[in-house]
Protein backbone atom coordinates (compact mmCIF):
# COMPACT_ATOMS: atom_id res chain seq x y z
CA UNK A 1 0.00 0.00 0.00
CA UNK A 2 1.34 3.43 -0.99
CA UNK A 3 1.00 6.06 1.76
CA UNK A 4 1.83 9.74 2.10
CA UNK A 5 5.38 8.96 3.18
CA UNK A 6 6.04 7.07 -0.08
CA UNK A 7 5.14 10.00 -2.36
CA UNK A 8 7.99 11.93 -4.01
CA UNK A 9 7.40 15.47 -5.26
CA UNK A 10 8.39 15.70 -8.92
CA UNK A 11 7.64 12.04 -9.60
CA UNK A 12 5.73 11.47 -12.85
CA UNK A 13 3.65 8.50 -13.93
CA UNK A 14 1.91 7.55 -17.15
CA UNK A 15 -1.18 5.37 -17.26
CA UNK A 16 -4.43 4.55 -18.97
CA UNK A 17 -5.73 3.57 -22.38
CA UNK A 18 -9.36 4.63 -22.50
CA UNK A 19 -11.15 4.04 -25.80
CA UNK A 20 -13.80 6.67 -26.48
CA UNK A 21 -16.92 5.24 -28.10
CA UNK A 22 -19.67 7.02 -30.00
CA UNK A 23 -22.30 5.33 -27.83
CA UNK A 24 -20.70 6.54 -24.61
CA UNK A 25 -20.27 10.10 -25.95
CA UNK A 26 -23.98 10.29 -26.79
CA UNK A 27 -25.10 8.55 -23.57
CA UNK A 28 -23.04 10.89 -21.36
CA UNK A 29 -24.16 14.00 -23.26
CA UNK A 30 -27.80 12.91 -23.17
CA UNK A 31 -27.66 12.74 -19.38
CA UNK A 32 -25.29 15.57 -18.43
CA UNK A 33 -24.43 17.93 -21.31
CA UNK A 34 -27.14 17.73 -23.98
CA UNK A 35 -25.70 20.16 -26.47
CA UNK A 36 -26.25 19.35 -30.17
CA UNK A 37 -22.54 18.93 -31.02
CA UNK A 38 -22.33 16.13 -28.40
CA UNK A 39 -25.50 14.40 -29.63
CA UNK A 40 -25.94 14.79 -33.38
CA UNK A 41 -23.52 14.30 -36.29
CA UNK A 42 -25.19 16.88 -38.53
CA UNK A 43 -25.33 19.55 -35.83
CA UNK A 44 -21.71 18.83 -34.84
CA UNK A 45 -20.52 19.09 -38.46
CA UNK A 46 -21.79 22.68 -38.58
CA UNK A 47 -19.64 23.73 -35.58
CA UNK A 48 -15.93 24.34 -35.06
CA UNK A 49 -15.71 20.74 -33.80
CA UNK A 50 -16.48 19.48 -37.30
CA UNK A 51 -17.95 16.24 -36.00
CA UNK A 52 -19.46 14.63 -32.93
CA UNK A 53 -17.29 15.40 -29.90
CA UNK A 54 -17.25 14.35 -26.26
CA UNK A 55 -18.33 16.78 -23.59
CA UNK A 56 -15.43 18.28 -21.65
CA UNK A 57 -17.08 16.93 -18.52
CA UNK A 58 -17.08 13.48 -20.13
CA UNK A 59 -13.35 13.87 -20.81
CA UNK A 60 -12.88 14.75 -17.13
CA UNK A 61 -14.93 11.70 -16.10
CA UNK A 62 -12.91 9.38 -18.37
CA UNK A 63 -9.71 10.86 -16.91
CA UNK A 64 -11.03 10.29 -13.40
CA UNK A 65 -11.72 6.65 -14.25
CA UNK A 66 -8.15 6.16 -15.42
CA UNK A 67 -6.85 7.87 -12.27
CA UNK A 68 -8.91 5.68 -9.95
CA UNK A 69 -7.90 2.54 -11.86
CA UNK A 70 -4.26 3.61 -11.45
CA UNK A 71 -4.71 4.30 -7.71
CA UNK A 72 -6.28 0.86 -7.26
CA UNK A 73 -3.61 -0.92 -9.31
CA UNK A 74 -0.83 0.72 -7.30
CA UNK A 75 -2.78 0.27 -4.07
CA UNK A 76 -2.59 3.96 -3.17
CA UNK A 77 -4.18 4.69 0.22
CA UNK A 78 -6.48 7.32 -1.29
CA UNK A 79 -8.98 9.10 0.96
CA UNK A 80 -10.76 11.09 -1.74
CA UNK A 81 -10.33 14.66 -2.87
CA UNK A 82 -11.35 18.12 -1.65
CA UNK A 83 -11.44 19.34 -5.27
CA UNK A 84 -9.45 20.69 -8.15
CA UNK A 85 -7.75 24.04 -8.62
CA UNK A 86 -7.61 24.19 -12.39
CA UNK A 87 -9.25 22.45 -15.33
CA UNK A 88 -8.58 23.23 -18.99
CA UNK A 89 -10.02 21.59 -22.09
CA UNK A 90 -7.42 22.06 -24.82
CA UNK A 91 -8.64 20.02 -27.80
CA UNK A 92 -11.83 18.17 -28.66
CA UNK A 93 -12.11 14.48 -27.91
CA UNK A 94 -13.81 12.39 -30.57
CA UNK A 95 -15.27 8.89 -30.76
CA UNK A 96 -12.42 6.59 -31.76
CA UNK A 97 -9.81 8.45 -29.71
CA UNK A 98 -7.78 6.56 -27.13
CA UNK A 99 -6.92 8.62 -24.04
CA UNK A 100 -4.08 8.26 -21.57
CA UNK A 101 -2.79 10.35 -18.65
CA UNK A 102 0.51 11.71 -17.39
CA UNK A 103 0.49 12.93 -13.81
CA UNK A 104 3.19 14.78 -11.85
CA UNK A 105 3.13 15.20 -8.07
CA UNK A 106 3.77 18.93 -7.58
CA UNK A 107 3.28 19.29 -3.83
CA UNK A 108 2.58 17.34 -0.67
CA UNK A 109 2.04 18.28 2.96
CA UNK A 110 0.62 16.81 6.12
CA UNK A 111 -2.70 18.07 7.40
CA UNK A 112 -2.25 19.98 10.66
CA UNK A 113 -5.85 19.40 11.76
CA UNK A 114 -6.02 15.74 10.66
CA UNK A 115 -2.55 14.21 11.21
CA UNK A 116 -3.70 10.87 9.79
CA UNK A 117 -4.05 12.55 6.37
CA UNK A 118 -1.66 13.92 3.82
CA UNK A 119 -2.65 16.42 1.16
CA UNK A 120 -1.14 16.15 -2.30
CA UNK A 121 -1.40 18.25 -5.45
CA UNK A 122 -0.82 16.81 -8.89
CA UNK A 123 -0.84 18.24 -12.40
CA UNK A 124 -2.32 15.77 -14.84
CA UNK A 125 -2.47 15.92 -18.62
CA UNK A 126 -4.84 13.80 -20.67
CA UNK A 127 -3.50 12.88 -24.12
CA UNK A 128 -5.08 11.48 -27.26
CA UNK A 129 -3.47 8.76 -29.37
CA UNK A 130 -1.66 11.40 -31.47
CA UNK A 131 0.27 12.69 -28.44
CA UNK A 132 -1.86 15.84 -28.30
CA UNK A 133 -2.85 17.20 -24.91
CA UNK A 134 -6.65 17.38 -24.72
CA UNK A 135 -7.10 18.35 -21.06
CA UNK A 136 -5.06 19.48 -18.04
CA UNK A 137 -6.04 19.63 -14.41
CA UNK A 138 -4.45 20.39 -11.08
CA UNK A 139 -6.06 18.22 -8.45
CA UNK A 140 -5.88 17.94 -4.70
CA UNK A 141 -5.96 14.53 -3.11
CA UNK A 142 -6.07 13.14 0.38
CA UNK A 143 -3.95 10.13 1.27
CA UNK A 144 -3.52 8.09 4.41
CA UNK A 145 -0.42 8.72 6.52
CA UNK A 146 1.33 5.52 7.58
CA UNK A 147 2.40 6.96 10.96
CA UNK A 148 0.00 9.70 12.15
CA UNK A 149 2.03 10.08 15.37
CA UNK A 150 5.17 11.13 13.49
CA UNK A 151 5.99 14.84 13.80
CA UNK A 152 4.48 17.10 11.13
CA UNK A 153 7.14 18.90 9.09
Amino acid sequence: MIHYEDLVVGETEEFGAYEVTREEVIEFASKYDPQPFHLDDEAAAATHFGRLSASGWHTAAMTMRMMVDNFSKKQRASLGSPGIDELRWLKPVYPGDTLSVTSELIEKRRSKSRPEMGIMRAKSTTWNQHGEAVMTLVSNGLIKVRDPDAPID
